[in-house]
């Protein structure tokens, strides 16, 4: 039997990124950055609104955090040196619809690593595909940030260790504290004021963090070099808007993650043999080996 070829159409195409030359890569990344820009500031500012409705307001700043980290993930492809982009720029584009590697840039926005190495290190627990909750790990849970977006989100039947089937009710949290934008929101805001989303920004970005390859031991002092290079090279091209303060500097310095373009982000299966053999070393751990 003859299979037949699905057309390439329609929305999801972002792989026709790897097939565009350097410079029309840099072209259509800052043709679309405003756009998805657009997009978190909107789901944003609608989870801000509803205040009154918890589980509604989560839902809409997560949907602004994933916005904001695709961002971050076309930024690394701009960032990662053009002589080893070849190799990557089919992960990194990837990377666009994982919601899990989108959750991943998002939390490394609100974290410090000080090389990439402690990096990989930081990554790999938000990797597992199941993981131990509780004091001594009694319960096995599924990824607890994947979870954690889609019982918010969805109504569904879910299980336990046990199999016994639950309905989950999607529940939000409410909070008398006032709305924080999320940090990697604030990084792609601090990223248009100065300029960057723009074909000569990138270009500047790309020429400036393209010195380094950030693979192992690279690290924070690196990257803040870097950026305070790309800073000055975009405020001598007069890039920057009239909004840009040292605030969106500081926002920069502070939350944008080093490149993850070395760092695998693949989730990471765990069998229930080993997440058994993990929750009894915990227990006799807790209560002491009698061995």
């Amino acid at each position: 039997m003859t299979m037949t070829k699905k057309p390439q159409i329609g929305q999801r195409q972002a792989s026709r990124i790897c097939q565009l030359s350097a410079a029309d890569r840099l072209a259509f990344i800052a043709e679309g950055l405003p756009i998805i820009h657009a997009s978190a500031k909107g789901f944003w500012s609608a989870s801000a609104e509803l205040r009154e409705k918890p589980r509604e307001a989560e839902v809409l700043a997560g949907f602004a955090k994933e916005e904001a980290a695709k961002i971050l993930i076309l930024l690394d492809i701009v960032r990662c040196p053009e002589k080893r982009i070849a190799g990557k720029v089919n992960k990194l584009v990837a990377r666009f619809y994982g919601h899990l590697e989108r959750l991943i840039y998002a939390q490394l926005s609100d974290w410090w690593s000080i090389d990439v190495a402690d990096l990989r290190k930081a990554v790999a627990p938000l990797r597992k595909v199941h993981d131990l909750e509780g004091n001594m790990g009694e319960f096995i849970m599924p990824n607890s940030t994947l979870y954690q977006r889609e019982s918010k989100l969805y109504a569904d039947v879910e299980a336990y260790e046990d199999g016994t089937p639950i309905w989950n009710a999607p529940v939000g949290h409410q909070s008398y504290y006032p709305a924080r934008m999320p940090s990697v929101v604030q990084v792609v805001n601090a990223m248009a004021a100065c300029g960057m989303f723009t074909v000569e920004g990138l270009q500047a970005t790309s020429e400036v963090w393209g010195r380094l390859e950030f693979q192992e031991k690279e690290t924070l002092q690196d990257a803040e070099r870097l950026t305070e290079q790309l800073l000055a090279r975009l405020i001598a091209e007069s890039l920057p808007d009239e909004s840009a303060t040292q605030d969106h500097v500081n926002v920069l310095y502070r939350h944008w993650p080093l490149p993850m373009y070395n760092v695998d982000l693949h989730p990471i299966p765990v069998s229930l043999e080993e997440l058994k053999a993990e929750q009894d070393r915990l227990y006799w751990a807790e209560v002491g080996d009698p061995r």
